[in-house]
This record gives C-alpha cells, structure tokens and sequence, in this order.
C-alpha cells in the first residue's frame, strides 16, 4: 500500500490525535474515544485504517514505556479493526449509528478478555488464574463497554467529515 504525502499527513495527524485524545480522557479510567477512531477511519480508510491505528499504539509505548503492558495493543486494536472490516459496506443508513455503538461496546466488554492472554503467557497464569484474571476486570470492563457504547455515537458524524475531507481534496 503506497501512500500519498496527504495520507501520511492525515495518518499522523489521526494516530496523534487518538493519542491526545486517550491523555486527555485519563481522568475517567476505561473511558476515551479510540474506538471510536478506529471504527470512523476503518470505515473511510479500509486497511489504511492501520497506518494511524498503529501510530497510536506507537505513540502509547513511546511515551508511557514499551513494557509487557503494552504488548497487548499491538493486537487489542486490531481486533476492533477487523471487526470493522466484515461489517457489511451497505448497512441502511438509520441503521448505522446502532452496528457502529454496538460494535464499539462490544469491545470495551470484550476488553479484558482480549488482553488475557498476554497476562496469561506474560504471567505464567493457568485456565483458572487467566478466567480470575478476567472476572476480576469485568466491573471495569462494564464501564468500558457502557462507555464505548455512548461514545459511539460519534462515529457517524466523525466519518461524514473524514470522507467530505477525503472529497474536498480531489
């Protein structure tokens, strides 16, 4: 995938703004807006979604430290992603808000889940030690899934204005 010097502008500006925007929602543990980012710029970008998805998580290791706190983010973000991808591209217009919020709760309930198998591995936890591992992250994952779900309603709007920039350069 060859990039133009417009995407890898607008790339950066998307990746560090996923950042400032996670440091700037810190205060509310489990609430910020990187899915959000990263179902908007999957549904306008496609496999491009990736470029500013994993600037992102660079950005987080940078400056937060690469540690084993951080492997998880090199798939956590992908899995969201690829769940974008197969959503269907004709989904009815009043439809879309819905698929999009549920999509986006989905994965901050999914969250610790998700990560569990890197503490897992990381950790040397068994099938038992990984399921507490998760059961006890379940009240943070309801508020990242609850979260996530009213955040999303601020996909559609952010994708209408990524295609109308995407339309105002050509």
């Amino acid at each position: 995938m060859k990039l133009s010097v417009k995407e890898i502008a607008v790339f950066g500006m998307l990746g560090a703004l996923m950042y400032a925007s996670k440091i700037a929602l810190e205060f509310l543990p489990n609430v910020h807006l990187l899915g959000v980012f990263t179902i908007s710029m999957t549904v306008v970008y496609r496999r491009k979604a990736l470029y500013p998805i994993y600037l992102f998580v660079f950005l987080l290791g940078l400056f937060s430290g690469f540690a084993v706190w951080w492997i998880p983010h090199l798939y956590l973000w992908t899995v969201l992603w690829g769940a974008a991808m197969l959503l269907p591209k004709n989904i009815p217009d009043q439809w879309k808000p819905m698929v999009y919020m549920c999509l986006c709760a989905a994965h901050g309930f999914l969250y610790g889940t998700l990560y569990a198998p890197s503490q897992a591995l990381f950790f040397g936890l068994n099938f038992e030690g990984t399921i507490a591992w998760i059961i006890a992250g379940l009240p943070w994952d309801m508020v990242h899934g609850i979260s996530n779900f009213f955040c999303g309603i601020l996909i559609c709007p952010l994708i209408a204005v990524l295609k109308r920039s995407e339309k105002q350069e050509q």
